[in-house]
């Protein structure tokens, strides 16, 4: 094990020793915010100082077997350091956090005209489906209906457990080939959408949104028409001035509940942009191909006459694009998460060198 490693191991092990006293000490709970918030951390150190414990064990029996010249002992032993050495260095990989959190899943059809709106509802049941597998709830903040079926843009609200941590590589373009309805000649189009994942802000400590900068109009719902039709203006559309971005938002029927959705939307819009500004600052040379949530790359290819999906960031192609369209995304989401560990790894070992 490197020195560097060792040290900071034995820092969490003395980390774990002061939050204990903090935890038992009579005034522990006197404030509540900061007991919870030593009670998570004492989880995270505690089980990474368990595993550091069962990697000096193992080490002691090597050191033991090498004594007594016992060779079988001391390759079990070995194979043991080994093994738990590859399990800190991940339990030790920067925790995200958004992953906790709600997301808003923005999709909005590209280039391809009819066909991009008709994937565009397709991804978006797409995403329903996966939403209703894990148990998480689906609210439609905003829609945009496309002539010819789908949709020119959609925005849902996910909440539920870990949901960022399974849907932040989503981001980006999203490329379609088949044969649309409408076409005659039987010719395969290519068309695109794109879909952003933003984790939901909390107003409070994310994103102060100054009044002053805000600019909200009302305007009429555009209706399907008859009785339904909404005759008053409660539709919304929030211009932040700073930064130029516009939310509108009419799906429901009160104007209250309106703005109330488009605050949260533009909250996390400006969250999220301030995050990948800063990421971008920060950046180090060796840039993460998939945690760059660049919203212009290419992501993934759905093609329907091949029954294919391609990942392009991994290289990966799974024949069964029926199951995936229908919600079935576990193996290509854990594949981009596996490989994201991969990298920051790497990076860990390259930092430690």
């Amino acid at each position: 094990m490197k020195p560097s490693l060792r040290t900071k191991l034995d820092s969490l092990v003395a980390r774990r020793a002061d939050l204990e006293r903090l935890l038992a000490s009579e005034d522990a709970t006197r404030d509540m915010d900061r007991f919870r918030n030593f009670s998570r951390e004492h989880s995270d150190v505690a089980a990474i100082a368990a595993l550091y414990e069962d990697y000096r064990k193992a080490e002691g029996d090597a050191e033991a077997a090498r004594e007594l010249d016992l060779s079988e002992e001391l390759k079990s032993a070995h194979a043991s350091m080994e093994r738990l050495e590859a399990e800190l260095q991940k339990a030790l990989l920067p925790k995200d956090p958004n992953d906790e959190r709600n997301v808003f899943l923005e999709i909005r059809a590209g280039t391809g005209g009819d066909e991009s709106g008709l994937f565009a509802g397709d991804l978006f049941r797409m995403y329903t489906r996966y939403a209703e597998r894990q148990r998480w709830q689906v609210e439609i903040i905003s829609e945009s209906p496309s002539e010819m079926g789908g949709y020119k843009e959609v925005i849902l609200r996910i909440i539920g457990q870990g949901v960022y941590s399974k849907l932040k590589f989503e981001s980006g373009g999203h490329r379609v080939q088949r044969v649309p309805a409408t076409e005659a000649q039987g010719r395969i189009h290519t068309s695109a959408c794109t879909v952003a994942i933003l984790p939901e802000a909390d107003q409070v400590n994310d994103v102060v949104l100054n009044p002053a900068e805000l600019r909200i109009d009302t305007f009429r719902a555009s209706g399907a028409g008859g009785q339904h039709v909404n005759k008053t203006e409660s539709a919304i559309r929030v211009t932040h001035l700073p930064t130029g971005i516009v939310v509108e938002c009419q799906d429901s029927r009160s104007q209250h509940k309106n703005r109330e959705k488009a605050l949260s939307v533009l909250a996390a819009r400006i969250r999220d942009k301030q995050q990948r500004e800063q990421q971008a600052k920060t950046a180090s040379a060796r840039k993460s191909l998939i945690g760059s949530g660049d919203r212009s790359e290419r992501i993934r290819t759905y093609n329907f006459p091949q029954g294919r999906v391609t990942d392009h960031r991994i290289n990966l192609t799974l024949y069964k694009i029926d199951r995936i369209m229908d919600g079935e995304l576990d193996e290509v989401l854990e594949a981009l998460a596996g490989e994201f560990k991969t990298e920051q790894l790497t990076q860990l070992a390259e930092e430690a060198a």
